[in-house]
C-alpha cells in the first residue's frame, strides 16, 4: 500500500492554522505524509509551521525532502511582463510505529 500524502498550501493565515491542519491530518490516522507548499513571502510561514509542529506538538515527525524552485507568475494588472516567484515544498512524515 502506497503512503497516503496530503498537500497543504501555505498562504497568509496565521501559522497556527496550518499547524492545526497538520495535527488534524496526522491524527485522522490514514495520512502518512504531508507536503507543505508555499511561494513568495509565505515561505517563511511554511518553515515556521514545520518547525512549530515538530518541536512543540508532534515530536516523532520526520523532515522528509525539501524542494526549492522558481515559478513564473503571470503579470498583474497594470504590469506588462511576468515575474518569477520562489517556491518551496517541505515534506513531513510520521515516524514508523
Amino acid at each position: 500500500m502506497a503512503p497516503i500524502s496530503d498537500v497543504i498550501f501555505v498562504g497568509n493565515k496565521p501559522p497556527m492554522n496550518y499547524v492545526l491542519a497538520i495535527i488534524t491530518a496526522f491524527s485522522s490516522g490514514n495520512t502518512k505524509e504531508i507536503t507543505l507548499k508555499a511561494r513568495g513571502k509565505a515561505i517563511t510561514t511554511a518553515v515556521d509551521v514545520a518547525e512549530i509542529t515538530r518541536s512543540r506538538f508532534l515530536k516523532d515527525l520526520k523532515l522528509g525532502k525539501i524542494a526549492i524552485g522558481t515559478a513564473e507568475m503571470p503579470p498583474r494588472e497594470g504590469e506588462n511582463r511576468s515575474r518569477m516567484v520562489s517556491t518551496i515544498e517541505i515534506t513531513l512524515s510520521k515516524a514508523k510505529e
